[in-house]
């Protein structure tokens, strides 16, 4: 008799779960969820703006691998004997530097002159605001730089450099213009 009973009350409490679930699927829980979806459909649409045109990739081809290579000599520098002028051509180690040949020449400005009876100087800015004053014979450039020539608007260099040969140098004309600044 007790395990008809427990049948009993187990099949009774099924029932109930079974009706309790079917209450739960009414429509009235989704009912606010209607008015939202009602509400925003009746809002305008906003506009989606096109895709942005792309331009087309252009594949570039590359027709330097002919050419000679950046770190060989030139063919015209292979051919040509050293001559004895620049085989006596070197720098002048020994001397002291002069404060202007610390900074790269194409970091110098030259910025105004200066006369006093037949002597000109150059008046020079180094990158970190200073001024100095040049005359010809001075030396400024990393690259033993000498002053030859100071003009109106220019002062004419002549720098020693390497020539690429285990113990050559070749002479490198530069200018330096007078900056508008």
């Amino acid at each position: 008799m007790k395990c008809d009973r427990a049948w009993l009350m187990l099949r009774r409490l099924g029932v109930l779960v079974g009706v309790v679930s079917l209450v739960g699927c009414g429509d009235e829980p989704m009912a606010d969820l209607d008015a939202f979806m009602a509400e925003q459909r009746e809002k305008p649409s906003g506009v989606i703006e096109p895709a942005p045109s792309f331009i087309l990739y252009e594949p570039f081809a590359y027709a330097a691998s002919v050419m000679r290579s950046p770190f060989d000599r030139p063919s015209d520098a292979q051919r040509l004997p050293a001559s004895e002028n620049n085989a006596l051509l070197r720098p002048d180690q020994d001397r002291l530097k002069e404060t202007l040949e610390g900074f790269d020449f194409d970091s110098l400005q030259m910025v105004g002159l200066l006369a006093r009876g037949s002597q000109i100087w150059a008046l020079i800015k180094d990158p970190e605001s200073g001024i100095h004053r040049v005359k010809v014979g001075n030396f400024i450039g990393r690259d033993h730089g000498r002053v030859v020539r100071i003009g109106v608007a220019d002062l004419a260099v002549v720098e020693i450099v390497p020539d690429g040969t285990d113990d050559g140098w070749v002479e490198r004309p530069r200018t330096l213009q007078l900056s508008e600044n």
